[in-house]
């Protein structure tokens, strides 16, 4: 294959997504000396509307640089193309020549490669490279970007849990996840020892209920003399609804453009102080919603979460070579490798946390879920919790 490749990226940037990006453009140059490469700007969407940025022309340390910088450099795109989209981003394909296209990003966007893919008759490649920080692919073990957010919000538990060591009350910080808790489960990794907080995590997989909530909550108090809690911005209720829709009135309720509720700005928030208002109403409490903080921050990048992101984008080149497939991260027991599996056993789905990833018996992960995190993320920093 010596013609033209498209690289877009789609969905929320991450802090290694032009790591990615970086490793497509380095592999297509060392495989494919003279090939076209092309980026299409925020996604499919400039495919559609023809916009479309020569990448040939970066020189190493420009690459070098994009590698390291967080965020999508193309730019990114939510849309989520039906047939009629992907028709015409299939037109923009053709009208370019791509003889490859490279789509990095989450689970629609492997339905979307799985879509041109079909409507191509095979005549151009369509490859998914992995990204997000939800950690929701499946075929995956654990996909770029989630080993960066998750050390954020690992470390960002533990200084809440010595703030709050300092000045004793409840703190609830609510993670981003609308249907896996792998990130919020990542407030645990840099547990010092079973008093150490979190002592409370919340997550998709578990229904809520606001008494045993509040039970935990009195409980941690009566323990510790304060409680952090972990909470995943998807948590729900037994009726699968999820607990913003449960919280805030209807009228109050923002949706995005395809009808999902608004989960990850000040609504879940703004419920869970007024739970704590109403039933511990002299108790110090703080409920901060970390939105988008641990997707793309520059200041803490983990290196593994670079390599193997890069990896991905190189691997995604190969696999081009092939056909019209998925990239996926695996472990094999000794290390993580990226490895070629179908489109549709990707496209659409949701790798949710295993049940054994809970404790049984409180809400709290399990041992099986903290030694699954402590392979993936650096050693807690070595501070003493307490002097006295």
């Amino acid at each position: 294959m010596s013609g033209t490749f498209v690289i877009a990226q789609g969905g929320g940037p991450t802090a290694v997504i032009n790591q990615t990006l970086a490793g497509a453009i380095t592999a297509i140059r060392a495989r494919h000396p003279g090939a076209r490469i092309l980026g299409a700007r925020h996604g499919v969407r400039g495919l559609r509307d023809g916009h479309l940025a020569d990448l040939h022309t970066l020189s190493a340390a420009d690459l070098e640089r994009l590698a390291r910088t967080p965020g999508a450099a193309l730019g990114s795109t939510r849309d989520k193309p039906d047939a009629a989209y992907c028709d015409a981003v299939l037109k923009g394909l053709r009208a370019a020549g791509a003889d490859a296209f490279i789509y990095i990003g989450g689970n629609d966007t492997a339905g979307t490669q799985s879509l041109i893919a079909q409507a191509s008759g095979g005549t151009i490649a369509c490859v998914h490279a992995p990204k997000t920080i939800d950690n929701d692919l499946v075929e995956n073990d654990h996909t770029p970007g989630f080993i960066s957010a998750a050390e954020f919000v690992a470390g960002a538990f533990a200084g809440a849990d010595l703030d709050f060591r300092s000045l004793p009350g409840i703190y609830v910080g609510i993670v981003m996840g609308r249907h896996a808790g792998f990130l919020t489960a990542a407030s645990a990794a840099w547990r010092a020892d079973p008093e150490s907080g979190p002592h409370l995590v919340y997550v998709p997989e578990r229904p809520f209920d606001r008494e045993r909530f509040l039970d935990g909550v009195r409980s941690s108090l009566g323990r510790h003399g304060h409680c952090i809690v972990a909470m995943s911005e998807g948590v729900q209720d037994r009726d699968g609804r999820s607990l913003v829709e449960h919280l805030v009135p209807p009228e109050m309720l923002e949706r995005d453009p395809h009808g999902n509720v608004r989960l990850s700005g000040t609504d879940l928030g703004q419920a869970v102080e007024r739970i704590l208002a109403e039933d511990l109403p002299r108790v110090r409490a703080r409920v901060d919603t970390f939105g988008y903080l641990p997707r793309s921050h520059a200041g803490l990048v983990n290196a593994t979460d670079q390599r193997e992101a890069f990896e991905a984008g190189t691997f995604a080149v190969e696999v081009a070579e092939a056909g019209s497939y998925s990239v996926a991260l695996q472990f094999d027991g000794k290390a993580t490798r990226p490895v070629r599996v179908p489109l549709d056993a990707v496209a659409g789905k949701t790798r949710h946390m295993p049940g054994d990833f809970l404790a049984a018996d409180r809400d709290q992960v399990s041992d099986k879920c903290m030694a699954y995190l402590a392979r993936l993320l650096p050693p807690r920093p070595d501070i003493r919790t307490a002097l006295v």
